[in-house]
C-alpha cells in the first residue's frame, strides 16, 4: 500500500530542488531566452530545463507512472498513476523578476487526486497535502477561512492567456466585486492562488482557460483545508475542465456559484 504521507515529504523534496535551480538561474537571467508560444504566453529554456529535472526524479519515485506536463516533454499512456507537472507556474513572473511563482507537482490516480505539492519559489514556501491527510505550509497544518459573505471576502483572481474569450465574462464579475469585497488581487500564478485560499490569505479564487497542470496541485490542497473546489457551473469534476472556483467553505462557494450564474453563458464550458 502506498504511503502517502512519505512520497509527499520524497516530492516536496524534489520541488524545492526544482526551485533552487529556478533561483539560480533567475540570476544570470537573459530576456533573449523567451519564446512566445502564443500570444502572450511565454516559455524559456528554465521551464524546459526544470521540467526534466523534476520528470527525471519523479521517475526514481513511480518508475511506472506517466507524466502530463506544460511543456510536453513527459507521456502519459493511460498508466494507472499520472503525475502532473508545472515546472514554473508564473513564467511572465519570472521572467520580469516579480514575485511571485512556483513549481506545482500533483500525482493523480485515474480522477482521484492522491497529492499535490506547491513550492513558492520567491517566499520559501512549501504547500503540501495528501489524500484524507490535511494541508501543510511548511510544518504547520493549515485551514481556509470561514468568511461566508462575498462583500466580506479578500478575493483572488486569474486572468488567462485566452483574452478575447475571458474578456465578456470578466467585463460583468469585475464590477459585481469592485467596491462590493474585501479587496481583489491578480498575482499571476493559479498554483499559488490555490494555496493562498488554502491558507486563508484569500477568501476565493476563480479563473478560466487554464489547464491541469495550473491547478491540479493547488485544488488538492484547498481540499484538504477544508476549502471547496469546483467548475465555475458548480460541477465537481473540474480536472475534466479549463475553468475553476476555489472557496474557503461551502456557504461562501454556493453565494458565488449564485452570482456566476447571472452571466456563466459568457464562458465555454
Amino acid at each position: 500500500m502506498m504511503d502517502l504521507d512519505q512520497l509527499t515529504g520524497q516530492v516536496v523534496k524534489i520541488a524545492g530542488e526544482a526551485g533552487f535551480f529556478l533561483r539560480e538561474q533567475r540570476k544570470c537571467f537573459r530576456p533573449e531566452s523567451v519564446i512566445e508560444k502564443k500570444h502572450y504566453d511565454y516559455v524559456s529554456y528554465v521551464d524546459k530545463e526544470t521540467e526534466k529535472l523534476i520528470i527525471r526524479l519523479l521517475c526514481g519515485l513511480l518508475p511506472d507512472a506517466g507524466f502530463i506536463t506544460e511543456e510536453g516533454q513527459g507521456v502519459y499512456s493511460g498508466e494507472t498513476y499520472c503525475w502532473i507537472i508545472d515546472p514554473l507556474d508564473g513564467t511572465t513572473n519570472y521572467i520580469h523578476d516579480y514575485a511571485p511563482y512556483c513549481v506545482s507537482i500533483a500525482l493523480q490516480k485515474g480522477k482521484e487526486l492522491l497529492l499535490g505539492v506547491v513550492y513558492e519559489v520567491c517566499r520559501d514556501e512549501y504547500f503540501r497535502a495528501w489524500k484524507g491527510g490535511g494541508a501543510y505550509l511548511n510544518d504547520e497544518r493549515i485551514c481556509s477561512s470561514q468568511t461566508k459573505e462575498i462583500n466580506k471576502a479578500f478575493v483572488g483572481l486569474g486572468l488567462p492567456y485566452n483574452y478575447e474569450k475571458y474578456r465578456l465574462f470578466l467585463n460583468k464579475l469585475f464590477p459585481c466585486l469592485y467596491g462590493f469585497t474585501s479587496g481583489i488581487r491578480i498575482c499571476g500564478s493559479a498554483a499559488v492562488n490555490l494555496c493562498y485560499v488554502a491558507a486563508g490569505r484569500f477568501d476565493f479564487w476563480l479563473e478560466a482557460f487554464i489547464k491541469p497542470w495550473d491547478f491540479a496541485a493547488g485544488a488538492l490542497i484547498v481540499s484538504e483545508a477544508n476549502g471547496i473546489v469546483s467548475g465555475l457551473n458548480g460541477h465537481t469534476d473540474f480536472m475534466e475542465g479549463h475553468h475553476i472556483l476555489a472557496s474557503s467553505n461551502q456557504i461562501l462557494h454556493e453565494n458565488i456559484l449564485n452570482l456566476l450564474a447571472n452571466f456563466t453563458e459568457d464562458i465555454e464550458f
